[in-house]
């Protein structure tokens, strides 16, 4: 199990991904005065072992995965899912996972053809504003972690969006 903390995102926040026994496992650094919503994750040594940036040209919201400077994956938004948010976690090859469930509120699985293979939850956590990732044994979890932080980062940019929208339509 790992833990992120919750609303990271003020640009230019730097933050620590801890395993379950509260031992630093990954450093995120949230590049400030990034265009691409860039996050550079790196190792307890302070080497970059990934990162994750937001396509600026995109029909939808679509976030790269880089894992040891190679595309890993494509995180998503599905177009046409009525009544909840979807995103596709697009890997290489046939591999394909899917997050689903209650995105906005960190409870929600991650499925590869059918099998859970992660959960992200904040209801076993009593710290506030900090969600665990549970990743089956076997699967990536540098891959899941990034792909959750991209997930993070698009539902974020979509709240300030509406949140803008919304302030539009007050004035």
């Amino acid at each position: 199990m790992y833990l992120i903390r919750e609303r990271f995102f003020a640009i230019g926040d730097d933050f620590d991904v801890l395993d379950e026994d509260g031992n630093k496992v990954f450093r995120v650094d949230g590049k400030a005065f990034s265009l691409r919503d860039k996050l550079v994750i790196e190792d307890r040594n302070g080497d970059e072992v990934a990162t994750v940036h937001r396509h600026l040209i995109a029909l939808r919201p679509t976030y790269e995965v880089r894992i040891g400077g190679e595309e890993a994956a494509e995180v998503r938004k599905n177009l046409f899912t009525p009544f909840r948010d979807k995103f596709t976690i697009d890997v290489p090859g046939d591999d394909d996972l899917v997050m689903k469930g209650d995105l906005l509120d960190h409870e929600y699985v991650i499925e590869q053809d059918g099998d859970e293979v992660a959960a992200v939850s904040k209801r076993w956590l009593t710290v506030r504003d900090t969600y665990a990732v549970q990743i089956k044994s076997g699967v990536d979890p540098l891959l899941i972690l990034c792909s959750v932080l991209a997930l993070d980062l698009a539902m974020d940019r979509e709240a300030e969006k509406k949140d803008k929208e919304q302030r539009k339509d007050e004035d």
